[in-house]
């Protein structure tokens, strides 16, 4: 029998109530697209292999606790991607919201456990390019900085 021993990282614990990282969430056709950046190289995140899951987007019209099942499946998949918390979303829709779904929307991701940067629809991202991967960067530029000296 072999043994090994495991450490913890050098340094303070990790801070519950520090930021974590800001994703994006496409949800503008009818399969979400989560994706992330740093340093403007913006990548779509997957699930492990054998593990792959089609998060579809709900109806704009859907109840609450729809948005936030999808929207914590995109955590969760960002979350075991980066291995790290996620805090923070830019969510891409295929509109602009008008207010009453906004704020539907905007609890579900609350209580999904993220902090929504910004809405934005398709129409808003760079023609030519990705939603989620534009949003990605957004997102890595609408983040709050991470607090390493408290």
């Amino acid at each position: 029998m072999r043994l090994f021993q495991i450490e913890e990282p050098d340094g303070e614990p990790v801070d519950p109530g520090a930021a974590g990282a800001a994703i994006a969430i496409d949800a503008s056709s009818t399969a979400v697209e989560v994706a992330f950046s740093v340093g403007g190289n913006a990548l779509i995140l997957s699930d492990r292999e054998g593990f792959e899951r089609v998060l579809p987007v709900p109806g704009i019209a859907a109840r609450k606790a729809e948005w936030q099942a999808m929207i914590e499946a995109a955590r969760t998949r960002a979350e075991r991607s980066l291995g790290r918390p996620v805090t923070h979303a830019v969510i891409v829709l295929a509109r602009a919201l008008d207010t009453n779904i906004a704020d539907r929307l905007r609890e579900a991701a609350h209580d999904a456990g993220l902090v929504v940067l910004r809405w934005a629809s398709a129409a808003e991202m760079p023609e030519g390019s990705s939603p989620a991967l534009a949003a990605a960067m957004l997102a890595e530029d609408l983040a709050p900085p991470l607090d390493r000296n408290p």
